[in-house]
């Protein structure tokens, strides 16, 4: 990959107590990666100094205050503050939240103008990064107000996508919150970034019920009948290939889910803990339906293993990767559509 052709990569930090610095540098302490990409990282080089030191990391930063100064070849750290950061693995510290949601919103505001090509996000604390300037669930809302499109979760790996009608909200909230025409929102967004993100042409997506045995003909719960059922009829009638509502139970454990692209789970659990159970340490949070791209690892801070140096970045590693694949999927697809061309050399 020659020198122009190098995609720029935002970092944000996360929570600097928990393992994110640590993936970071163990990340990059692998210098081929900078073949692949110029990494720019949103911080501070007297933060990273002590991280450095404290890893024993042999790396070097190429600090910088612009991101325009970013160099290629180099691990670029740019200063979004200057003060010395108080830093004790393990704990909780809405003060470290601040520095997480500050290294978050100049990557965001980087990459909405164009001035990196993809964010990856090291894990926060959702609690300690709530304020009065920030009052958001997590990385992904916040993208969905800054960035255009409507954002949704997406758990992939090579052999597992999943994605979730709704994500971050309250048990007691979920039936509520799913209507005919979210489903018929979400399925959409997935079916289009398998094809526009994934190269999939003619996905094929199956959805679990929402109730217990998808509420055995309204025995358990009738909203799979009246809500979920319907809005599946009128996707299937515009030509996709969407499949269920199939009973949650037993669709992972029978192997189910290999005969699809990709799978839709009604709330976060019914398929985060599938997905994590079979993929975890080697899964992508992807946030999907959104004009950027931003994907981060699948696990949290770690408190119970920061500053030991004992962290594994294969997950880190894997957003990184899968960061440059979309990347690099979306301009393909974008030369596609524009240049019928080169979809009929393609097929020749």
């Amino acid at each position: 990959m020659s020198q122009e052709e190098k995609i720029k990569v935002g970092i944000s930090t996360g929570d600097l107590n928990g393992i994110g610095g640590e993936i970071i540098l163990k990340l990059f302490e692998d210098h081929r990666i900078l073949d692949f990409c110029t990494p720019i990282i949103f911080a501070s080089i007297k933060t990273f100094s002590f991280l450095k030191k404290h890893f024993k990391s042999n790396i070097n930063f190429n600090s910088i205050n612009k991101v325009e100064q970013a160099q290629q070849g180099k691990v670029n750290i740019v200063n979004v503050w200057n003060e010395d950061v108080k830093i004790e693995f393990g704990t909780e510290d809405f003060k470290i939240g601040e520095y997480a949601i500050k290294s978050f919103v100049a990557a965001t505001k980087a990459l909405k103008n164009s001035k990196i090509d993809i964010l990856i996000t090291a894990p926060i604390n959702k609690h300690n990064i709530q304020s009065e300037k920030f009052n958001f669930p997590g990385h992904t809302d916040y993208l969905n107000q800054e960035l255009e499109g409507n954002s949704l979760m997406f758990m992939v790996t090579e052999t597992l996508k999943v994605g979730l009608l709704t994500d971050h909200v309250p048990v007691k909230d979920i039936t509520s919150s799913i209507t005919e025409e979210l489903i018929e929102s979400k399925i959409d967004t997935i079916y289009n970034t398998l094809i526009k993100d994934f190269g999939i042409q003619k996905p094929k997506i199956a959805v679990l019920g929402i109730n217990p045995h998808t509420g055995d003909n309204g025995v358990i719960g009738k909203e799979d009948d009246t809500i979920l059922k319907p809005a599946l009829i009128k996707i299937r009638e515009q030509g996709k290939l969407v499949f269920g509502p199939y009973s949650a139970d037993s669709f992972f454990g029978s192997n189910n889910y290999k005969q699809f692209d990709a799978v839709v789970a009604a709330y976060h659990d019914q398929g985060l803990i599938p997905f994590k159970t079979l993929s975890f340490g080697q899964g992508v949070n992807f946030t999907a339906g959104l004009n950027r791209i931003r994907t981060s690892p699948d696990h949290g801070t770690a408190y119970e293993i920061a500053g030991k140096g004992v962290a594994d970045i294969n997950s880190f590693k894997e957003a990184l990767f899968t960061g440059i694949k979309i990347f690099k999927n979306r301009r393909m697809h974008k030369q596609w559509s524009t240049n019928p061309l080169i979809k009929q050399s393609k097929k020749i």
